[in-house]
């Protein structure tokens, strides 16, 4: 019997590792041996803090999820590794699944996507995030010669004002409270602002800081008739906007932005498969590299997710490996 080791939140705040059974693959199944996974930060950890609200439960179930919010339940989406066995043309190879944190597990074929030749399987790991981040700009729809600002230096801002980067003309500004974010963003190619300093009168902004203070700014800097895409998620926590003041004589719209169904504007000619594989071609880019903040080996899972929660981290992406022994 095969054996696998899956990370588990046991009750908000209190994670654990299991060893559990595998059943060997049938024919149209894949074994994928993982290397890597990566920690979602904004999502993953409202969902080990057990912030989930109970009428989201339904809706925010990843594809493989086991267990129910608040817990025990396993969950993650960012998973890269070597399919060991499975169809001829899947052997040997490299995918993306999305699949929580476990050594090793068993899915349809048609569940993993391969990572194109020439891409580092710890890169792949962010094909979650850029594939997002496809999603809020198919969403935004900037124009050439745009002037965007991306509140929020995270994981999914920095994807999207890196893909901002390959329109012409666009001026990037990525606003952030952290200080640190700005060597961050000169590598991604966009400028950088803190808060206070936020460049007035942009024609669009995307708020990904998960806060309502970035939310409130986000619609204190767009143009007046403009559109803010709200691409943070919640939670249970409540947000108040100061609507009162110039929200409706500017004429200002909130749209949100999510990527469990692939945006209106491509909805009828775009398959969530494509969209992945059009994320995991564009990570051919090594400038992604720099979103890799930190790296440790799956023992240590419980310890990190911890920290990630209390605040006492502030990884853009960290990863854990699989590869090393305990």
């Amino acid at each position: 019997m095969l054996e696998a080791i899956a990370f588990w939140v046991e009750n908000p705040g209190v994670g654990e590792l299991r060893r559990e059974p595998l059943q060997p693959p049938a024919e149209s199944e894949v074994l994928v041996r993982t290397l890597y996974t990566g920690i979602s930060r904004g999502t993953e950890v409202s969902v080990f803090s057990g912030h989930v609200p109970v009428s989201e439960y339904e809706r925010m179930r990843a594809p493989f999820q086991q267990g129910d919010f608040p817990g025990p339940v396993k969950y993650g989406y960012l998973n890269v590794g070597l399919v060991e066995q499975g169809p001829g043309e899947l052997a040997g190879q490299i995918v993306f699944t999305l699949f929580p944190h476990q050594s090793a597990f068993v899915v349809p074929a048609s569940a993993v996507a391969p990572v194109p030749d020439g891409i580092p399987a710890r890169r792949a790991l962010l094909a979650g995030a850029v594939e997002t981040a496809i999603n809020v700009l198919w969403d935004a729809a900037p124009l050439v010669g745009d002037r965007v600002s991306v509140v929020g230096a995270g994981m999914i801002g920095c994807c999207v004002a890196r893909l901002l980067q390959s329109i012409p003309g666009v001026d990037v500004t990525l606003i952030d409270v952290d200080p640190s974010r700005g060597e961050t963003a000169g590598l991604l190619g966009a400028g950088f602002a803190e808060p206070a300093m936020a460049p007035p009168d942009r024609d669009i902004v995307i708020n990904t800081s998960g806060s309502g203070a970035g939310l409130q700014l986000a619609l204190e800097t767009v143009v007046t008739d403009g559109e803010v895409i709200e691409a943070s998620w919640y939670g249970d926590r409540p947000v108040t906007l100061a609507l009162g003041a110039d929200f409706h004589s500017r004429r200002l719209t909130i749209r949100a932005s999510q990527v469990g169904a692939v945006a209106p504007r491509r909805r009828a000619n775009r398959t969530t498969r494509e969209r992945l594989s059009l994320a995991l071609e564009l990570l051919r880019d090594p400038t992604f590299d720099c979103l890799l903040t930190a790296d440790s080996s799956w023992p240590d899972l419980p310890r990190v997710m911890a920290s990630l929660a209390d605040g006492s981290r502030n990884d853009l992406c960290h990863t854990i490996d699989w590869g090393q022994p305990a």
